[in-house]
């Protein structure tokens, strides 16, 4: 039997993708190797990386897996911890009266599409927020306090443990309307999501 050329990485991730689907099916050795018609001690060593199988090896294997060739040989590099900002690096802005403080906690590679934010008001703190672009959706989720939004013409309360969703492209404001601090989180979808 010729054994296909053994390309950079793709012995460990696909002996590693073998096992960890295996495991994920409560698969035993025997179990594969009968589903899918190849030698227990072929999966065993293919999972310990010792052996470089043929593509039909690998389409049976995946096969059995109820999965795909592409998905068994993908090399995943990717990191666990994409990225790790401390206190000191995260952007906070304040609103205009300083009683309101907005951590930026979301990448700032995605401003364009997605922004999100930890919100702090202090009593009667107000932001003010001008028109996003067109079709922009804004999530608002509290989690301590209560506060009220105020949309275009239109006003609404909500309290801890609520959310509230609103046009992002007409002007906003949001006040800390309850006796002590409040908390929430913010979302700002910018572009519309289909479906």
């Amino acid at each position: 039997m010729t054994k296909s050329k053994k390309q950079g990485g793709v012995g460990p991730a696909l002996g590693n993708a073998i096992q960890r689907l295996r495991k994920a099916y409560n698969m035993s050795l025997g179990d594969l190797s009968e589903q899918s018609g190849v030698a227990k001690s072929i999966i065993s060593q293919i999972e310990r990386n010792e052996t470089n199988p043929t593509i039909g090896t690998v389409q049976r294997l995946s096969k059995a897996l109820d999965t795909t060739v592409d998905v068994v040989l993908r090399q995943d590099d990717t990191p666990n911890f994409i990225d790790h900002q401390s206190k000191s690096a995260i952007p906070i802005l304040e609103s205009e009266d300083g009683l309101c403080r907005l951590a930026i906690a979301g990448p700032l590679n995605l401003v364009e599409h997605v922004q999100w934010y930890d919100f702090h008001a202090q009593k009667g703190g107000m932001l003010v927020s001008e028109p996003h672009q067109p079709g922009s959706i804004e999530h608002l989720y509290v989690l301590e306090g209560e506060l009220q939004v105020k949309c275009g013409e239109e006003t609404k309360n909500i309290k801890q443990g609520e959310s509230l969703r609103y046009r992002g492209d007409e002007a906003h404001t949001i006040t800390n309307i309850g006796a002590n601090g409040a908390h929430a989180t913010m979302v700002l979808i910018m572009r519309p999501i289909a479906g």
